[in-house]
């Protein structure tokens, strides 16, 4: 049987993988708060009462039915994309949070941070409002960088991809929870409609902090910190066992000797993330930062952020349902993906999932600029209403949910499994959090760009000169996910079953192309950073 948390390869008991699997498995609970926070601003902004208080007041551009007021772009790529700028710089300050503080307690402090953030958006002036969204996005930053980290360092590695890919599974979870309680509130005419979906939120960071307080600190942070006697406790609490037994000794025997190999090489700076020493420091690096974007490249943040106001403008009726919808088909479809991460291999699911979102979108671009256009009638002279093509409107629908479930299945899940497990321990805090960071960095850049990439330009004194490319922005997102393919292949290595100290023996002793060979190698040999500096293998030729 793999090896427990440590990695050791040596096996540990049944009992010992049940309680990793719940420690790591309540820590995705973050990913509810991620999810839901993200997936209700889409809807939030199509509420009759929440333009009525934040929008513009213009008879003549009324885009919701029976309301004279609409949101100018410039707000609108403002309020949805400045989450992404508290984000940014939330990631980028989770290395101090998670060396200096810790994983676990700083998981509870970002909960904190978030929870200000939520409550500003309760305000109905427009700059606490933007405030709000920043402070709230700060919080978010935190946690998407802390929360991997924390399940890679404690879960064990036969299920380590399922357990960190059940943060994307949380993720899902509260973008369908968010797309829920926005329908069951669009209706209200009162604050209550975005006010209610809104103060959701403190449920979640409440029920988040208070399992984290319950659970074990990290016990590589712990070796990391030089606090061994914690470090051995939280081990055996984390593998069930005494924390005298042999297998305690030997888990931490091979994070410490890992450490220690990792320290003889940096002392674990910032300009160490990007040597290129025999750890491959500035290859793993730059392959986190670049998977980081090349994620929200997919174009899958487009949906969740504009999805309604997408469906809306393409003619395409109940929106919000057609939203819940693609919630349900993620989060189902993520849930499928975890099962087959630890199954397929990271490497072979993002090659197979990038080659599906790519087909898709071409299909729904080329779809949409050929039958799938909304044509205007003119009646008297007048431009009164608007002929559909149903039969490319499904066509839309359906490839849209196809590629929401290429992407939970591969590049949804697999993405934050790889980055919480490719850094070396002794630089593994920076180099997440400039991988996360990184995330955030294009999620603002597309979340801004956005609208005035899709929406049509408008006139008048609040009128905006716009790209107006509509569904022509597929072409953009196929594009995008080719070159997904073409970076998997030649940057992302087949690491499926190594512990994270085995996983730096890769890098050291292979190539990305060869990593499935010598990874293959290393399981069949049992191959550790104890049994190598023990002596156990000869000098051999590597793959």
């Amino acid at each position: 049987m793999p090896g427990g948390p440590g990695g050791s390869g040596t096996g540990v008991a049944t009992g010992s993988l049940f309680w990793a699997v719940i420690m790591s498995a309540f820590a995705a609970f973050g990913g509810i708060v991620f999810g839901y926070d993200t997936g209700t601003i889409g809807g939030i902004i199509a509420m009759p009462d929440w333009l009525t208080t934040f929008g513009v007041y213009d008879p003549s551009a009324a885009s919701t039915p029976g309301v004279n007021y609409y949101l100018p772009t410039a707000n609108k790529s403002l309020v949805v994309s400045i989450l992404s700028a508290g984000t940014f710089f939330g990631a980028l300050l989770a290395f101090p949070m998670a060396d200096i503080v810790g994983r676990k307690w700083g998981i509870i402090a970002s909960c904190g941070v978030f929870c200000l953030g939520v409550g500003l958006q309760l305000d109905t002036h427009w700059a606490a409002f933007v405030v709000g969204r920043v402070i709230a996005g700060f919080g978010v930053g935190l946690l998407s960088c802390l929360i991997p980290m924390y399940q890679s360092e404690c879960a064990p590695k036969s299920l380590r991809g399922m357990i960190v890919g059940l943060y994307q599974v949380a993720i899902g979870i509260g973008a369908l929870l968010a797309a829920i309680v926005l329908n069951a509130t669009k209706d209200e005419l009162s604050h209550r409609a975005w006010r209610t979906p809104i103060s959701v939120q403190f449920a979640w960071a409440a029920i988040l902090s208070g399992g984290l307080f319950l659970l074990p600190e990290s016990p590589r942070f712990l070796v990391h910190k030089g606090r061994k006697d914690e470090a051995r406790r939280s081990l055996a609490r984390l593998m069930t066992m005494p924390p005298e037994s042999p297998e305690v000794d030997l888990e931490l025997d091979e994070i410490a000797t890992a450490l220690t190999a990792d320290r003889a090489i940096g002392q674990g700076s910032y300009i160490d993330c990007f040597r290129n020493n025999d750890l491959k420091n500035g290859l793993r690096t730059w392959t986190g930062i670049w998977l980081q974007g090349w994620q929200q490249l997919t174009g899958i943040n487009f949906i969740f952020y504009y999805g309604i106001t997408f469906f809306q403008s393409a003619g395409i009726n109940n929106a919000f349902i057609i939203n819940i919808i693609a919630g349900v088909v993620g989060t189902v479809m993520t849930i499928v993906g975890v099962q087959l991460i630890d199954r397929v291999g990271r490497r072979r699911l993002l090659l197979i999932g990038a080659i599906g979102m790519c087909v898709c979108e071409f299909i729904i671009a080329i779809v949409g600029v050929t039958v799938g256009q909304t044509k205007t009638a003119t009646i008297n002279g007048v431009a009164s209403s608007v002929a559909v093509n149903l039969t490319a409107q499904r066509v839309l629908i359906a490839f849209v949910y196809i590629y929401i479930a290429f992407f939970s299945i591969s590049w949804g899940p697999v993405v934050w499994v790889i980055t919480g497990e490719i850094f070396p321990l002794n630089i593994r805090a920076k180099a997440m959090s400039l991988s996360v960071a990184s995330n955030w960095l294009w999620n603002f850049g597309i979340g801004y760009a956005t609208p005035y990439l899709v929406d049509p330009t408008t006139t008048g004194i609040n009128g905006i000169k716009t790209a107006h490319l509509g569904v022509k922005v597929f072409f953009i997102w196929g594009s995008t996910c080719l070159g997904c393919f073409f970076f998997t292949y030649f940057f992302i290595p087949e690491v499926k079953g190594l512990s994270l100290e085995q996983i730096d023996l890769l890098y050291r002793e292979s190539s990305v192309l060869n990593s499935d060979s010598y990874r293959r190698q290393m399981l069949e040999e049992g191959e550790t950073y104890v049994k190598k500096k023990d002596g156990v293998y000869e000098d051999k030729e590597r793959v």
